[in-house]
């Protein structure tokens, strides 16, 4: 098959003769260095989007796409307002809310919370709690008016030290007309325990029904706002623009976006860094290619002069050298992403089984908010990597191909 000579001499290279191992191990140890480099970015990033998704699906499980309320938390004729909102394009569902802070109370403990006043046959469309219930399977279902039952996050459970079928005293302030802050107690009975795998839920929210925590609050027939459900959680920063402009300035209109922005901001922050600092890897490989393929251009010094005097030009000579290390980078970026890939998909395998050998905790439920490892493997991720990869190999082989050019066939032939 017809080959460039450039190529066909390039490919020759790559392969050393035995008695020239040690160049061949040092383009083999090359080769290895930028694969091992692309595995490592691929697989770090892989679990860096697992991490993001992960958040970002438990925390939506638990919020919503978009929350509309009044400037004073004071939703009054939401029926009406739920209709409106049901109307509007992307939006596939609407519950009602109450949202207050309260104090739970048992035996000799007492934690803070956000209490959760929701209708459960709306609050099922909206969010994803129900289907993480530990105890009490279809408790959602006994959230009844009037009969005071409350699910708590596992979490606060532990720390109250209660379980289902328990009850737990629950205190709020409220305005009194001469003696301010009077705190009010009522008994609730725990139907539920759920656990979403988040810190900040696990640990403070707790779910009553809507009625029972508007009677709490001396509320009426007003709500704290309305959550959206939207077919595309993407549109949410444009349906919740779209609401704001219709309500006025009465309305107060957020997104998961905005209510999470400094947090997700900071999960693209450290992926970007970790991308640049692992990057570094690929970088350290290139590098050991320009020092590999100096050996090959000091060792093949009679054979460059050789080709030389046959006619070949300088530009020739740079372009045998640049397809050897463009092989390298090729090979070596190939296997890398094949393995990464391999590795990413399967790290929720492999984790688990690496903890069991070694008798170790990876992943801290107390420190990143979640208990188990996940990876999602991005198609543009990969190519950025792979193109990255080939880009630093093709400019490693520069310097060294430019040095074989300027080698004088009367030099390099003096002492042959």
């Amino acid at each position: 098959m017809f080959q460039p000579l450039e190529a066909a001499i390039g490919l020759r290279y790559t392969r050393a003769r035995r008695e020239k191992s040690f160049v061949s191990f040092i383009s083999f140890a090359s080769m290895i260095g930028i694969a091992l480099g692309v595995i490592v970015l691929i697989t770090v990033l892989s679990v860096m989007n697992g991490f993001e998704q992960a958040m970002r699906d438990r925390i939506l499980g638990v919020l919503s796409h978009v929350t509309v309320s009044e400037t004073d938390a004071q939703v009054a004729n939401w029926q009406q307002r739920r209709e409106e909102l049901l109307k509007l394009e992307h939006v596939v569902a609407a519950a009602p809310f109450v949202e207050k802070q309260v104090m739970l109370n048992e035996g000799g403990s007492v934690q803070g919370a956000i209490l959760e006043g929701v209708l459960p046959e709306f609050e099922k469309q909206t969010g994803n709690v129900s289907q993480h219930m530990m105890e009490g399977k279809g408790s959602f279902d006994q959230l009844v008016a009037g009969e005071n039952n409350i699910i708590l996050g596992v979490k606060l459970a532990e720390s109250l030290k209660v379980d289902v079928g328990d009850s737990v005293t629950l205190l709020t302030p409220t305005a009194g007309a001469d003696l301010g802050e009077i705190p009010i107690l009522k008994q609730f009975n725990i139907t539920g325990i759920f656990r979403v795998d988040l810190q900040q839920y696990d640990q403070g929210t707790v779910f009553v029904h809507m009625e029972d925590a508007a009677s709490l609050f001396e509320m009426g027939d007003q709500v704290t706002g309305v959550r959206l459900r939207l077919n595309d959680l993407y549109k949410s920063r444009v349906v919740s623009d779209q609401v704001a402009a219709t309500s006025g300035t009465d309305y107060w209109v957020s997104d998961w976006t905005r209510q999470n922005e400094n947090f997700f901001k900071a999960i693209q922050l450290q992926k970007t860094m970790m991308f640049f600092l692992l990057g570094l890897i690929i970088a350290v490989a290139a590098f050991n290619l320009v020092s590999t393929l100096v050996m090959v251009v000091t060792d093949k010094g009679s054979d460059i002069a050789i080709f030389r005097t046959l006619g070949m030009t300088p530009r020739n000579v740079m372009k045998v050298f640049m397809v050897q290390g463009t092989l390298i980078g090729v090979i070596g970026t190939i296997l890398g992403v094949i393995f990464g890939v391999l590795l990413a998909v399967n790290v929720d395998v492999i984790v688990p089984f690496l903890e069991r050998i070694f008798n170790v905790n990876f992943i801290s439920e107390d420190v990143y908010g979640i208990s188990t490892l996940e990876s999602v493997v991005r198609f543009s991720d990969v190519a950025l990597i792979a193109i990255a990869a080939l880009v630093l190999s093709m400019l490693a082989t520069l310097y060294p191909s430019w040095k074989a050019s300027r080698v004088q066939p009367a030099e390099a032939l003096r002492y042959e």
